[in-house]
């Protein structure tokens, strides 16, 4: 959607793959701990451990939320255990 209006996104972890859907469309879907997944944890700027200790191979605690540089705002976010 266009800057001034809200999108709507859903992340649902559940038994090893990660789905994230965009306004109601599915936009990526990954399997955890595959090859795939290791070479993409590997090749990503948080691979640093002592940016992010234990990224992409941690099954609970913090999420990190990125704007990529440009003005953002978040609202309503709930994490819910399944």
């Amino acid at each position: 959607r266009p800057a001034g209006e809200w999108n709507t996104a859903r992340i649902r972890v559940e038994d090893g793959t990660i789905t994230h859907r965009l306004n109601g469309e599915t936009i990526v879907r990954a399997e955890r701990g595959t090859e795939a997944w290791q070479a993409r944890v590997a090749a990503s700027k948080f691979r640093d451990a002592a940016t992010f200790p234990g990224f992409g191979t941690r099954t609970s605690g913090a999420i990190a939320l990125q704007d990529h540089g440009d003005p953002v705002a978040f609202r309503s976010i709930r994490i819910r255990r399944l």
